[in-house]
């Protein structure tokens, strides 16, 4: 997953607006909200930022 320092800039999350960071193990951009925190998938190095496209990493935790 490649994805550019000036894109991944000004890119930010659509649903709370906050910046994302990478999981290049998972092939997301991950919100950096922690009231939101979604992860949206990468797929051929092309950003899917649709909020229906997007995982809740909070709700795949299992709670202890």
């Amino acid at each position: 997953m490649k994805i550019e320092d000036w894109l991944l800039e000004i890119l930010a999350c659509p649903k709370c607006r906050s910046p994302l960071r990478v999981d290049a193990a998972a092939s997301e951009l991950v919100g950096t909200s922690a009231d939101c925190g979604l992860a949206y998938p990468v797929r051929d190095d092309i950003p899917v930022l649709l909020i229906d496209e997007a995982r809740d990493p909070a709700a795949d935790a299992v709670p202890e």
